[in-house]
């Protein structure tokens, strides 16, 4: 392969890295749906409060997943950054999503537990993870361009430069 990837093998990788991130957000969002459930209607918890304990509960099973299969070639020795960026963005994604659930709960007087299910995970849930897909990708889980990994994807020379400034940061 030449210095510069293909569109077609750019795109192959985006599906595969699409795909995993979509196995890791079911299961994350199989947690959600259980926790706030169990929230809402075990322990009688407010909608917004369920989403939010809901939320935190997918993020962490979320984190796992990404980190050791969606991302497992991404640079490992910035961990406590890695961390910290992904609760941050991953914190933004909650506010979009419980945002959408108090705008229709709150805002619009849909209370019913499907009108809140279908706010927070569908609606919200599907805005927050295209900004987590974005920001994970982007910011969080960044590969190594020296690594197997960023050999292997074929990385011209300027964006093994243009990673290595961002890693360095």
């Amino acid at each position: 392969m030449g210095e510069k990837r293909t569109l077609s093998s750019r795109l192959r990788q985006l599906a595969g890295e699409l795909g995993k991130f979509g196995t890791v957000g079911a299961f994350g969002f199989l947690v959600n749906v259980v926790v706030f459930n169990l929230c809402l209607r075990t322990f009688e918890l407010a909608s917004v409060r369920s989403g939010v304990i809901a939320t935190f509960a997918a993020i962490c099973c979320n984190y796992v997943g990404h980190r050791y299969w969606t991302y497992q070639d991404s640079d490992k020795s910035r961990v406590r950054r890695e961390v910290t960026l992904f609760m941050v963005f991953s914190g933004f994604g909650m506010a979009i999503e419980n945002g959408v659930l108090a705008l229709s709960h709150y805002g619009f007087g849909f209370t019913s537990p499907l009108a809140d299910n279908i706010a927070k995970n569908v609606i919200g849930l599907g805005l927050a993870s295209i900004f987590r897909f974005w920001s994970f990708r982007t910011w969080v889980f960044r590969t190594d361009p020296d690594s197997s990994a960023g050999r292997l994807l074929g990385l011209s020379a300027e964006e093994k430069r243009e990673n290595r400034r961002m890693l360095l940061k």
